[in-house]
This record gives C-alpha cells, structure tokens and sequence, in this order.
C-alpha cells in the first residue's frame, strides 16, 4: 500500500520545512498547495525538495483546498498533515508498518501534542487531543465547514500509537494573527447554520471556557502558557460571538442595539 501526505500552506516558510523533512521515510507522495497570496520563501522551500508535488492556487477556503488536493493524489490512503505539524519518528515508523498491513478501518486517529508559546501542553484538555488524519478517499472526505473542517466518518476510527507534534503558536503575535480570521470564520459558520446570538453567549460562554480548561482539565499543571492559554481560549469564544451578534446587526436583527 502506498500513502499520499496532502498540506495546504500560506507563508510557511519557518515551518513547512520541518513537516516535509518528517514525512520523507513514511509518505510515498507529498502534495503541497500554496496559497498564492504567500509573500515569503514558502515556494521556494517546497521546491528545494525535489520529489514534492506542488501547486501554487488561488484560495478556494480550508475544505475546498483539501478536498481538491486529495484529487491529485495517486493513491488511495490520503494522511492529512498541516504545515506547523511533525511526524515523530515513532509515528513514521508505525505508519511504515500500517503500510504492510491490511487495513481494518476506513480512517484512523493520531493522538497530538501542542507546542504553545514554547512549552508543550500536557492538560488543558489539549493531549492527547486525538485527530483524525489518516483515510481512505474512496468511503471519507472533508466536511464544508468554514473553519476547523473535519472528516466525516461514519464507523469506528482505528487508533495510532504514537503522536504528531503541533507547534501550534510559537509567540503571542502569530496567535493573534490567526485569531481574527479563525474567529470571522467561525462566525459566518454559526451564522451559515442559523445560529442565533444571546447575550450569554458573550458573558457565560467564555467564563465556562476558561474553567473548564485551567481547572477542571488541570491547564494550572501548564505553567503560566496554561493560564494564557485558557485566557485567550476565553478570549477567542467572546470574539466569535461577538462578530455573530455583528453579523446579525448587520443583516437587519434587533440585538440589544
């Protein structure tokens, strides 16, 4: 059996190297799209890996740009890996077995392990943090959300071993940087999917947010990137509720206004 790694990048350069490099004894094939808004040397990295298929495209959004990328695979084991993630040489050992074997499911599961602001998060309810990312594209393909787009799966998920590292947000001003898209994004989701606002959305939500990450899932035992985590986690739910109640203003609602 042969395996089809897809990414989808957008000035990547201090990343996409790193994820390419971890996938080059395990993948067969490795497709990568570039947004063709990238202004730095992500292009010019993914060329210097002479065996990479790449792409340079116009954003067609996070589920269209997969689901076109799993269009030029060769193969039909599709392992799904984003640009700030590593395979660890146990996981890419683990999958040069799977690759030998007969597979008994139709997708499987990576536990994985966050690198935030320098430190890897252990609690906070972010590990094991299982992920679905490896499938067969003939039975599983991507949903249409805008925003944290998944796998639709329909039966049981087989379960890898070992992890896939995420250095999700190596300083403050990168994190912000995806916070206002991430946050516009899953607005225009909640709204797609006619979701009304409440003004508890913007007072209970993100207070529930911020408990159940520092205190019941333990995000004290992070040190304090588990308080800001937990903080700006908060922080990031009173957004997108926020620009929903905004969305919903602008579009002739009467919302306390």
């Amino acid at each position: 059996m042969n395996l089809t790694s897809i990414i989808i990048v957008k000035d990547e350069e201090k990343s996409i190297g790193r994820c390419i490099k971890s996938q080059l004894d395990c993948v067969d094939e490795i497709i990568v799209l570039i947004d063709d808004r990238t202004r730095d040397s992500t292009i010019e990295i993914v060329k210097s890996f002479p065996t990479v298929i790449f792409e340079v495209i116009k954003w067609q959004g996070f589920s269209a740009t997969k689901k076109y990328a799993i269009t030029l695979s060769s193969n039909d084991w599709i392992l799904w890996i984003d640009s700030d993630e590593v395979l660890t040489k146990e996981l890419a050992g683990e999958l040069i077995d799977f690759k030998k074997s007969e597979p008994e499911f139709d997708s499987y599961s990576f536990p994985r392990k966050a690198n935030f602001l320098g430190r890897w998060i252990l609690y906070s309810g972010w590990y094991p943090g299982r992920v679905t990312r490896l499938f067969n594209k003939n039975k599983i393909n991507f949903s249409d959300n805008y925003v944290h787009e998944h796998l639709i799966v329909t039966g049981e998920i087989g379960r890898f071993q070992n992890d896939i590292k995420h250095y999700t947000d190596p300083d403050i001003k990168y994190y912000f940087e995806k916070f206002n898209n991430y946050t516009t994004l899953a607005a225009a989701e909640m709204d797609k999917k006619g979701k009304e606002f409440k003004v508890s959305d913007i007072i209970i939500r993100p207070i529930i947010i911020f408990i159940k990450m520092f205190i019941i899932k333990r995000g004290f035992l992070d040190g304090i990137q588990g308080f800001i985590l937990a903080m700006f986690s908060s922080a990031y739910v009173f957004a997108k509720y926020c620009k929903l109640w905004e969305r919903k203003i602008k579009s002739g609602g009467n919302y306390g206004t």
